[in-house]
């Protein structure tokens, strides 16, 4: 089997492209004779068979012919040219399907690595939770607001949110376990504790809903 190239290309086709090349740039001229098989072995540190197979392929190309016992005859450096642009066109596009497989890959790792931490994430936001139920949540209350100039009684604030109102923040000042009579304004922050669906419950009802 033919040993490859770090860009995967046979042996044999780089050694067929090497000789192509030296064509092109004229250190070999049409009608020139060069290796025979052992001595391409020889000179590329290749099996005979794999020299063999760099000759074939050059002479299918209409590049050179194998002539047995004589060695390698140079035909043409208009089909070494146009074997070279043909190479690198399919080796182009082997290097950008390479660049874009890396790059999806590139992606899936990063959106592996992005849902493992959201999931971390949230795990530890569950976990916070339950070992931290009275974190309290908070809502300032707004001008015109069901809340606005109201006392804790007047709204029914627990039957209505199923959420306690710990504190009562009023000008800078802190109230803390705020009574029924106690009354809110627009400005005031509210602190309560619930379940995780408090806070939405409890904004909905600020804004006139239940």
């Amino acid at each position: 089997m033919d040993r490859k190239s770090k860009d995967g290309m046979p042996r044999y086709q780089q050694i067929a492209m090497d000789i192509a090349t030296q064509i092109v740039k004229q250190q070999y001229k049409v009608g020139d004779r060069i290796y025979a098989r052992s001595a391409l072995a020889s000179k590329y540190h290749v099996s005979p068979e794999t020299a063999r197979r760099a000759i074939c392929l050059l002479a299918d190309m209409d590049i050179v012919e194998a002539e047995k016992g004589s060695g390698v005859v140079i035909l043409s450096v208009e089909k070494a040219m146009q074997y070279l642009q043909q190479l690198t066109g399919v080796e182009t596009m082997t290097n950008l399907r390479q660049s874009i497989q890396q790059d999806l890959d590139e992606q899936l790792l990063l959106a592996q690595q992005l849902r493992e931490k959201m999931d971390e994430l949230m795990d530890r936001a569950d976990r916070f939770q339950h070992l931290n139920p009275f974190n309290p949540f908070e809502i300032t209350v707004e001008a015109g607001s069901i809340c606005d100039g109201k006392t804790l009684a007047d709204v029914n604030f627990w039957q209505n949110t199923t959420a306690t109102v710990i504190a009562i923040s009023h000008d800078g000042e802190l109230l803390i376990s705020p009574g029924p009579d106690n009354r809110m304004q627009a400005g005031d922050i509210v602190y309560f504790v619930g379940d995780e669906t408090a806070p939405n419950r409890v904004n909905r009802f600020l804004r006139g809903g239940r």
